[in-house]
């Protein structure tokens, strides 16, 4: 159920219930600067959730795509690329990574180009490369943002 949906239905319940103040709930009435209503909490976690959520994927798209230069300027070092040409070529990784979701992508580019330069690479060593650079992608951005 959606959040428009949940929030409909919430409201409808809340129409048909008395006000938590009055006195047909059998408690004190809350002071003004406590009464925050009874969607406030939901809506709160609700958007905490949508945040944290944002936030998350945020970072995993920083980290692949740091990762991808990583793997980049690593294959370009592999297939005898220095300096702007191994930049230039880090950066079509990166490009190539935004063609399709998940990791396909880059390991196909690789595959082909370290075949096309007779770079002996197996795709186990590719993956594990990528593995590994995706983690250390991660804690790059963890300790430095």
């Amino acid at each position: 159920m959606g959040g428009a949906a949940m929030r409909l239905l919430i409201s409808s319940y809340e129409a048909a219930m008395p006000s938590p103040n009055s006195d047909k709930w059998g408690c004190f009435p809350l002071d003004s600067d406590e009464e925050l209503g009874p969607m406030s909490t939901f809506d709160k976690r609700e958007k905490d959730f949508e945040n944290k959520f944002a936030h998350d994927a945020e970072l995993r798209f920083k980290a692949e795509a740091r990762r991808d230069k990583l793997v980049g300027l690593w294959a370009a070092e592999l297939m005898g690329l220095s300096g702007d040409e191994a930049d230039a070529y880090a950066k079509s990784v990166v490009v190539e990574d935004l063609k399709e979701a998940g990791d396909d992508d880059v390991f196909r580019k690789l595959r082909a180009d370290f075949d096309a330069k007779g770079v002996e690479q197996s795709d186990h060593q590719i993956r594990r490369t990528m593995d590994e650079m995706l983690a250390k992608a991660i804690d790059e951005i963890k300790n430095k943002g």
